[in-house]
């Protein structure tokens, strides 16, 4: 394990050590941070960051996890890759239960859940916008779909998109039972 690994876990352990919002409240706090909505931060505002919130990194531990996480040579780490990279693990359990989900949304079969694979298996009439006339029931089925997609929004959810948002979800799950349940109940699997 080199460096940036063990940076990475000594964080991973002290956001998990904060709860089911360890993870998802330092994404929340990093995504304010950010205020130019550039979706990366430098190694300072990395440190700084985290100090606010009580998780501590060197100088050379920040520079090391931005170094890991620059994508086009900014020196900037980019938030997005460097918060799935501090996520745990799925265990296969977690991973079969998300795929059986997904299978069930994507009607057409073709690995791309769309709003006509929603409309087949779920109904926006009861949405309460819906009720009052302030949305269709495509727009609920589009923003329900959104909610999976990644951040360049195309109205096309994929596996790894779908995947990508229940581990973050599931980061904040303490046993497979529970997130087994929580997903059989949610998508009445």
């Amino acid at each position: 394990m080199d460096a940036v690994d063990a940076t990475m876990e000594k964080l991973r352990a002290q956001c998990l050590s904060r709860g089911a919002s360890g993870i998802q409240g330092l994404a929340r706090f990093f995504r304010h941070m950010d205020r130019d909505r550039s979706r990366s931060l430098d190694a300072g505002e990395l440190q700084r960051g985290l100090a606010e919130l009580g998780l501590v990194l060197d100088t050379a531990e920040a520079q090391g996890v931005c170094r890991r996480w620059d994508r086009d040579g900014s020196g900037t780490l980019d938030l997005e890759e460097f918060l799935r990279a501090l996520r745990p693990p799925m265990s296969q359990v977690r991973e079969a239960v998300i795929t059986a989900a997904f299978a069930k949304l994507d009607r057409s079969g073709d690995g791309v859940v769309t709003v006509d694979d929603l409309r087949g298996v779920y109904s926006g009439r009861a949405h309460p916008r819906v009720r009052s006339g302030e949305w269709t029931e495509e727009e609920v089925l589009r923003r329900f779909l959104a909610n999976f997609d990644s951040s360049e929004k195309d109205g096309q959810v994929t596996l790894a998109e779908f995947q990508d948002y229940y581990s973050g979800v599931s980061a904040s799950v303490d046993t497979d039972e529970e997130f087994v349940a929580m997903m059989t109940s949610a998508w009445r699997l």
